[in-house]
């Protein structure tokens, strides 16, 4: 794990353990401001056993500050104080709860806000305290409610623009739904939608820019953004996309690590890589260093803590690790003066260390022997242990497939994958675990798919991608069970929904052709909501406030629409794709039939969204049937190629199949099913589209299958056309 530099800058940094705590949630770590003499910093961090430990160092060891009892789990920590003072006050979330203690430990806030639900985000400035739950925010003035807002969608994060400069107060809120909503009171002034669903927000800069408005939010699936938030309509600066397929943001810092001025943007993600970014021109950053960590990283701070006058980038991470990469060299050069003393130094260390871990291995062997004598007795009580996981299901719109990510705080063992309808496994690059999948033959007693992960030594986190087909929905189930004994194993459940391949959207073309399904009976409009969430990914479970509401979706796979319009007793839902129409009847009907209610359902088709669909498919059939092509031919111009040697007398077109030979075959290995995927959703629709007719056309289909093997666009469209 060493830092790689993406450019010809001087920056070397070394990592340094500082201690480990409980299990953490995201920006639950902060750096208390230098006072005084002393230049290096205090760090202050709060876990899930709901203890809050600040530290210090000396002789680059953690020297503890204070360290509170445990109680409710914490899922925000934030540093506060008067405006345009030191903020050295440290306030943090538990539960409903929100209490304040003094840089030395003391006790000074005890807030109970009251709220049904545990509190998610947290932001303070001065005497304001902004809140949010998972769908409601609150503002505070010295602990009196002020405002109150109820958002359309979960809120990951809330922030509120530097009142100092602004001299108004401006709470920004990151939801779900791909959207930052501005509020002003208990309004909502205006909205914006980004790249993906914003998963932390912070100032730039630390305080806003020179403007006070400039605002960075990193999403889930790993987007970095600048927007300027105005007092009318925000304007987007830059953003980065995330090419290299890297994990979801979790926090963000600036800070100067380079010292030359300029302060660099820290990025802690959920796949445990750090990034350094560089403003080498106003415009957007670049990416100069990156760091891999082997765990998610849920806070990150730069600061000066291990030494007086070495800055250093100080991270956080899911089980607890406090660490620093900082720039203190491990080595003095010959001839400093400080060679001798550091290697003392470094004995004494290593000197400890070994003492401490003889200590830890004789209490192990001592403990495990007391416990097998009191699994011996009569009176034996076994206690399961427990452990924490931190999961993630999210659908990956680069790909269309569901990536799946398990980290537990201790090393994992084997996972065990089950589903109960058909997916697909694809490989993960970063996965370094053993799969067995076992041949399911029989579909009768509800497996699909059975797999196992054998995970090598001290992997604490498992990342997997599962495809799924749309209409066939149902349950994915992990079974996580990790090294520890006795042994035991905790089940996570994920849905398959009927509309799997969907994402959330703000706005279609109207211009398409569409198909409308119309749904009308005696339903309430909450009953018509829980059957969108049950048939669509990325929709609040809570009902929406008001009489109706009106979603927008867009298939990853296939760029085909969806519009949902529903209220109490009626819902209309548009697409230009017949498939999602079908399946959208079978499975609505089935859920009123389960409550037993009569629904009237009529369907409006348009006979030229078929020829539409149709044509979205022809660019993904055409490039993978040239792969596999491509990929046929490899094997026999290497052949050629070992038996002539000189291959000029080759077409330009089979030399350059031999040259990217290596990244063809690298390509097809990762989209080994994505043709037959293709042939299957081109089988449905023609089966779709003629369902409607009240015509059944399944014996056409090995007729269609021939002319898919032979793909000719103007054929396709003539059988789709024909009259059968």
């Amino acid at each position: 794990m060493e830092l790689r530099s993406l450019a010809a800058m001087d920056l070397s940094l070394n990592r340094v353990h500082y201690l480990q705590v409980g299990v953490t949630s995201q920006k639950t770590m902060k750096l208390l401001p230098a006072s005084g003499r002393k230049a290096t910093q205090k760090v202050v961090i709060g876990d899930h056993d709901g203890v809050i430990t600040c530290f210090g160092t000396k002789k680059g060891e953690a020297v503890p500050v204070f360290k509170t009892l445990p109680g409710e789990k914490i899922a925000r920590l934030e540093l506060g104080g008067a405006l345009s003072t030191l903020q050295e006050k440290i306030f943090v979330a538990a539960g409903s709860e929100v209490r304040g203690f003094t840089k030395k430990g003391k006790q000074f806030l005890s807030f109970d806000t009251n709220l049904t639900e545990n509190i998610k985000a947290m932001h303070i400035s001065g005497s304001d305290l902004f809140l949010c739950a998972s769908y409601i925010y609150n503002h505070y003035t010295d602990c009196k409610d002020q405002h109150y807002y109820l958002s359309r969608d979960k809120i990951n994060d809330v922030l509120c623009l530097p009142v100092e400069k602004l001299s108004c107060i401006t709470p920004i809120l990151a939801c779900q739904d791909r959207v930052l909503r501005v509020l002003q009171g208990s309004d909502l002034l205006y909205e914006m939608e980004v790249l993906g669903p914003p998963a932390v927000l912070a100032l730039n800069n630390g305080d806003g820019g020179e403007s006070g408005e400039e605002l960075l939010f990193g999403t889930s699936d790993g987007k970095i953004g600048l927007v300027q938030i105005s007092g009318v309509s925000p304007v987007e600066k830059w953003n980065i996309g995330n090419d290299k397929k890297r994990g979801g943001i979790l926090c963000m810092d600036s800070f100067d690590i380079l010292g030359d001025g300029v302060k660099e943007l820290l990025i802690g993600r959920d796949d445990g890589m750090l990034e350094i970014y560089n403003f080498e021109n106003a415009n957007s950053p670049v990416l100069r260093y990156e760091y891999a960590l082997s765990e998610s990283i849920t806070s990150v701070q730069g600061g000066c803590v291990g030494k007086e006058g070495y800055d250093e980038i100080i991270t956080a991470t899911y089980s607890g690790w406090v660490s620093g990469l900082t720039t203190e060299p491990v080595h003095r050069e010959c001839g400093s003066g400080d060679e001798v003393k550091m290697s003392h130094e470094m004995q004494n260390k290593v000197m400890s260390l070994r003492n401490e871990l003889e200590q830890l291995q004789i209490k192990v062997l001592q403990e495990r022997e007391k416990y097998q004598l009191s699994s011996r007795s009569s009176t034996a009580i076994s206690a399961v242990p427990t452990f924490s996981i931190n999961d993630k299901f999210m659908l990956n719109t680069d790909d269309a497939s569901y990536s799946l990510v398990l980290e537990v705080q201790t090393a994992i063992d084997t996972v065990l994958l089950q589903c109960d309808v058909p997916v697909d496994l694809k490989d993960v690059e970063k996965n370094s675990a053993v799969v067995s999948v076992v041949d399911c033959e029989s579909e009768s007693n509800g497996n699909f798919l059975l797999a196992t992960y054998r995970c090598q030594a001290n992997t604490t986190r498992l990342e997997l991608k599962i495809v799924s087909i749309e209409g066939r929905y149902g349950t994915v189930q992990a079974y996580v069970t990790p090294r520890v004994q006795p042994k035991t194993c905790q089940v996570r459940q994920y849905q398959i929904k009927p509309l799997s391949l969907h994402q959330r959207t703000h706005s279609v073309d109207h211009d398409r052709p569409m198909n409308t399904l119309t749904l009308k009976g005696q339903f309430s409009f909450a009953e018509v909501h829980s059957w969108v969430v049950f048939c669509l990914p990325e929709v609040p479970e809570k009902t929406p406030v008001g009489d109706s509401i009106t979603f927008y979706f867009q298939n990853t796979f296939l760029d085909t629409q969806l519009e949902c319009t529903y209220r109490k007793g009626e819902g209309y839902f548009k697409s230009d794709n017949i498939s999602t129409i079908s399946i959208l009847k079978d499975v609505l009907s089935k859920e009123a039939t389960k409550k037993k209610i009569n629904l009237n359902i009529s369907c409006d088709i348009n006979e030229e969204s078929v020829n539409h669909t149709l044509k979205l498919f022809h660019p993904k059939m055409e490039y993978q049937l040239m792969l596999a092509k491509k990929v046929e031919l490899i094997d026999t111009l290497k052949e050629l190629q070992a038996h002539e040697g000189n291959m000029d007398f080759l077409i330009p077109e089979y030399r350059s199949i031999l040259e990217d030979a290596p990244q063809l075959l690298k390509e097809h290995e990762k989209q080994p099913a994505s043709l037959e995927r293709l042939c299957g959703m081109i089988t449905d629709l023609f089966i779709d589209k003629f369902k409607f007719k009240g015509t059944n056309v399944k014996t056409k289909v090995p007729l269609l299958l021939e002319i898919l093997g032979n793909y000719d666009q103007s054929t396709l469209l003539a059988f789709f056309n024909s009259t059968v």
